[in-house]
């Protein structure tokens, strides 16, 4: 079984698939980093040298690599873009989407240059969000309300939705 933490940059998909896998005992992928772990660079390195195109690229394929074998995997934000992707781990079980609002995405965020962020030149974060919130919605199987501070409620909020979800 497969469980795929899917939102926004900054919505608290690397935390919560740490806080999961601890409480889960399963293994925790985070997509960027084993991006950056494969082509040996970051991913902002990619997007600044490369492109937008051509890290997207790469992220398409190393994401389709990942096996749904008793995992869970926190992609990047744009993972969503990728029909493919999403319906690779939509076969291997559940995917959440942890919500979080654009404000509290760019408070969380700060600056966000070095992040590895797929901004458009000229794109805003509210720009982003507008961009993929349909596509959030659309592969989600449940949605994890992330805005503001509470983390243990959310931590607990998707373990029981994922729970009654599986049953």
């Amino acid at each position: 079984m497969t469980i795929t933490l899917i939102g926004m940059p900054a919505a608290g998909k690397s935390c919560m698939g740490r806080h999961l896998s601890k409480k889960l005992n399963m293994r925790a992928i985070d997509g960027d980093k084993l991006i950056e772990q494969v082509t040996g660079r970051k991913l902002q390195d990619i997007i600044d040298e490369d492109g937008l195109d051509a890290f997207k690229a790469i992220e398409e394929k190393v994401l389709l690599s990942i096996k749904n074998d008793n995992v869970i995997i926190t992609p990047g934000g744009s993972a969503v873009y990728y029909d493919s992707v999403m319906q690779h781990f939509k076969s291997g079980g559940i995917i959440v989407y942890l919500y979080a609002s654009p404000e509290v995405i760019t408070a969380r965020l700060g600056d966000f240059s070095k992040r590895g962020v797929a901004l458009k030149p000229g794109q805003t974060i509210n720009d982003l969000y507008l961009e993929r919130a349909p596509l959030l919605e659309k592969y989600a199987d449940v949605t994890v309300n992330c805005d503001g501070n509470a983390f243990p409620r959310y931590h607990a909020e998707a373990l029981n939705k994922i729970s009654k979800f599986l049953k």
